[in-house]
């Protein structure tokens, strides 16, 4: 029997056709050899499928009955695979022909490090960061480390972060044993940073990894008042969920004064259907806390690090 090989790639789609092949073709060409691509399809009604079947045929599929979003998705995918390195990859990327080997190095050289983070630059600028690793802040909000700046190998020294983007990441298979899946109560939008909670909790690094360069189509698959509502939505529930007795004690003035902040912004502009979906979501976000501190039992179990390496993570 042919073993499996070391990393699975998953790559979740919805009507994803005309993203697909950029996509497809750049692993197609990944100077690392010894891995399997596993396209995970939350019941597409355009032709994704059959073109993955027909100009892929070296990549499985994975067809879903229905749209599970991202996290669903993924959740499938890692569980039909085997591999001991899981990463994730958006269908709205092309990988640099060197990404899938930085990130099975990395992990391969720190067995401390559960999570690898990619850099992901802007599809049509390649010299503009979107993200080098991910951070939370004390008042509730996840950022994009290096955001709209210019690469110019500033972030390049491959820190540990608090994060990978989930769009491009490696994940050790035996923390996400330990620690759980993705939360499908958060569908899109956070669920990366809330797996990464608890991983940080359990004692597990996350590393940045400066070659591992991928490409990205900003938002061609989300976006607008569904981006809008999720992040609403899901930044009280993370927060409510992940956060330390004693952080959230310290930090509550600050991550309430963000979220008037989003509410008072969504209610100026209240005419456009986005700052409606975040002022939804944030409604439900608070309606839903009662379910979220029903999950803190589980999560701090898990928490093999002082509250105070954890702040430390926080940015201000």
């Amino acid at each position: 029997m042919k073993p499996h090989p070391p990393v699975s790639v998953i790559i979740p789609n919805w009507n994803g056709e005309a993203l697909l092949r950029p996509c497809l073709a750049a692993l197609r060409i990944q100077s690392f050899r010894d891995f399997s691509v596993l396209v995970v399809d939350n019941g597409s009604s355009d032709r994704s499928v059959r073109l993955v079947r027909d100009e892929f045929p070296e990549f499985q599929v994975l067809e879903l009955p229905s749209n599970r979003l991202f996290a669903g998705a993924v959740n499938a995918g890692i569980g039909a695979t085997e591999a001991p390195v899981v990463v994730l990859l958006n269908n709205d990327t092309e990988a640099d022909p060197g990404w899938l080997l930085a990130l099975y190095q990395a992990l391969d050289r720190r067995p401390e490090v559960g999570m690898a983070a990619s850099k992901l630059l802007l599809f049509d600028r390649r010299n503009v960061l979107h993200s080098a690793g991910d951070g939370y802040g004390v008042d509730g909000v996840p950022r994009n480390r290096g955001v709209w700046e210019e690469d110019i190998g500033q972030y390049d020294d491959g820190r540990e972060v608090f994060s990978p983007c989930g769009g491009a990441a490696g994940y050790r298979r035996s923390m996400l044993e330990t620690i759980g899946l993705f939360d499908e109560d958060l569908g899109a939008y956070c669920e990366d940073i809330d797996l990464a909670f608890r991983a940080q909790l359990a004692g597990f690094k996350c590393i940045f990894v400066p070659e591992a360069r991928v490409y990205h189509r900003l938002s061609a698959t989300g976006g607008g008042p569904f981006a809008s509502y999720h992040c609403g939505r899901n930044f009280i529930t993370v927060a409510a969920k992940n956060l330390p007795g004693s952080l959230l004690r310290r930090h509550w003035p600050r991550i309430l004064l963000r979220q008037a902040q989003f509410a008072w912004d969504s209610v100026r502009h209240v005419r456009e259907p986005a700052a409606r979906a975040r002022l939804h979501g944030q409604f439900d976000g608070v309606m839903g806390l009662r379910s979220a501190i029903a999950k803190r039992r589980q999560v701090a179990a898990l928490q093999r690090v002082p509250d105070a390496y954890l702040e430390s993570l926080l940015q201000s």
